[in-house]
């Protein structure tokens, strides 16, 4: 794989931008903004082993997480709102995103986990390209919402080890009423199934570390908001049920959840056992699952304002 030749046939998706499923077709290599709002030189909020995320991502080294700002979601519940929707951030060209990547990997993590990378794939390939030449060797996981396109899915082929999205709706209705985008539905199942087609299921070592594959996170929100159940049956009728599913009880109602009646509030845990069970009944094994009543007082809600974003351990 060229990644050099890649990141400019990418890049070149950004002069009218296609790079996710809005398809702006702004001219982001000139300065202006879609959707998103993001510019051309990325916007970084924080870097730092993360051990918050699935035992096979985060194992006992840490997850080297890289939290991109700027989101082409506007989730009115997002726990990230500082960094996807305020902005919140710092520049870090390329070379300086993979000085981080090797940087986290010499602190010891599993592997390089772009959150909320969408926006900035060429970037991002152009970086990886850097740094592979200057020794990285950790997998990378693309830890998205879900709101990708399936082409630039597609062109990922070979650069990708570990996908990791959100499969957040199965009602488009919600999907725009919660999170102001379009056909979610159709965009993200599309994008998952080209996933498992080059990734398949979540493969692990001797340790229990993840080293390719599919891992897919479904948020179990309030009233049955995100509709898991079509999804689950989604998964097995489409893809398999060896599929690694990451089952999150983990849903708070912060930033604009008070103006929608119908999610400000926690989940119960009937609303997440509902899940869990259809899962178990259509025949998946392999996962994780949380305790509800655990998360009241979670110590991975995030605040990107302050140095421990997560309470527990220190950014770089």
């Amino acid at each position: 794989m060229d990644l050099k030749k890649l990141s400019k046939r990418l890049e070149n998706k950004l002069k009218e931008c296609t790079i996710c499923a809005h398809s702006c077709k702004v001219d982001r290599l000139s300065g202006q903004l879609g959707y998103c709002r993001a510019p051309y030189v990325p916007v970084l909020s924080s870097a730092m082993p993360h051990h918050g995320e699935e035992p096979p991502i985060s194992g006992t080294g840490g997850s080297g997480t890289l939290f991109f700002s700027y989101c082409n979601m506007k989730c009115v519940y997002c726990q990230n709102y500082q960094i996807s929707q305020m902005e919140e951030g710092n520049e870090k060209n390329t070379k300086k995103l993979s000085d981080i990547m090797l940087k986290l990997q010499k602190m010891g993590c599993h592997n390089i986990n772009l959150v909320s990378p969408t926006a900035w794939v060429p970037q991002i390939v152009s970086a990886l390209a850097i740094a592979r030449e200057k020794g990285l060797n950790l997998p990378l996981v693309y830890n998205t919402g879900g709101y990708d396109d399936p082409e630039i899915i597609r062109m990922l082929d070979g650069v990708i080890d570990i996908y990791m999205p959100d499969m957040r709706y199965s009602d488009d209705r919600m999907a725009y009423k919660f999170s102001k985008v379009k056909e979610y539905t159709k965009y993200n199942r599309k994008s998952v199934t080209e996933m498992y087609r080059q990734a398949g299921g979540l493969k692990v070592d001797k340790n229990g570390i993840a080293t390719k594959g599919l891992l897919i996170r479904l948020l179990v929100l309030p009233d049955d908001v995100g509709g898991l159940k079509d999804t689950l049956d989604f998964i097995k009728q489409n893809l398999s049920t060896d599929v690694y599913l990451s089952i999150m009880a983990q849903y708070h109602p912060v930033y604009k959840a008070a103006d929608y009646a119908q999610i400000n509030r926690s989940i119960t845990s009937s609303e997440y056992l509902e899940v869990v069970d259809h899962a178990q009944k259509l025949g998946f094994e392999w996962g994780y699952i949380q305790d509800p009543g655990f998360l009241a007082d979670d110590p991975y809600l995030p605040d990107f304002r302050r140095d421990d974003v997560f309470r527990d351990h220190e950014g770089i």
